[in-house]
């Protein structure tokens, strides 16, 4: 199989969302560069990611952006179904839970699961919650595939153990903390402190950037 750029995996979802509002707006074709200038991206950066959907442009047309669309969601394989537990019903957990678009990209989520005795036996957003112990054993009964942690961070690495030993093979991992895992479990980590990081240090070295005359 050939292996996809993580960068590249990363842009597709922008190219989807970008393509959709253009259907939505009535445009059947649309080319490369069109997709670039809209994202602030390189025509050929544009162009050698969507090669790895397997569709290709034809010169003058450009693509089909429905079938673009279906070709990236084919590709991110969000055509198919994917049940997930979630670790972790607090704030995010619970929002997590609430958001019903994750549907649109394959995500179900079936179960919940807390420490929180209070919470055991309830639902959240039609979603049933069950004690943290019973995760490997649910796991392994409904197959699931994905787990997603939504703990603080000293209980991150107990939780991915539980999931890992249910069979689970890839984890979304919003604990503020990183987790080992055997090599054959995909982690996934969304540290939120990473991306503000990054806002708040703009933030301050833009106004010490030269202004460019238009």
């Amino acid at each position: 199989m050939r292996i996809t750029p993580e960068p590249t995996m990363r842009r597709l979802p922008h190219y989807l969302h970008f393509l959709r509002r253009q259907l939505d707006n009535g445009v059947e074709k649309i080319s490369s560069t069109i997709i670039a200038d809209a994202l602030s991206l390189d025509s050929t950066q544009v162009r050698k990611d969507l090669e790895y959907t397997g569709v290709k442009g034809k010169p003058k047309t450009g693509f089909f952006v429905k079938e673009l669309i279906n070709a990236i969601l084919e590709f991110l394989t969000w055509t198919t179904r994917r049940d997930a537990f979630v670790v972790g019903t607090g704030n995010l957990g619970s929002a997590m839970l609430g958001y019903k678009r994750f549907r649109d990209y394959g995500l179900h989520f079936v179960a919940a699961f807390d420490s929180d005795e209070s919470k055991i036996g309830t639902k959240i957003y039609d979603t049933p919650i069950f004690s943290i112990d019973k995760i490997p054993s649910m796991a392994q009964q409904m197959r699931i595939t994905v787990g997603v942690l939504t703990v603080p961070a000293q209980a991150a690495q107990e939780v991915a153990d539980l999931l890992i030993k249910g069979g689970i093979k890839a984890i979304w991992n919003f604990a503020p903390t990183y987790i080992k895992a055997p090599k054959n479990v995909v982690i996934e980590n969304h540290q939120f402190t990473e991306s503000l990081a990054a806002l708040t240090r703009k933030l301050v070295e833009v106004d010490f950037r030269p202004e460019t005359k238009l």
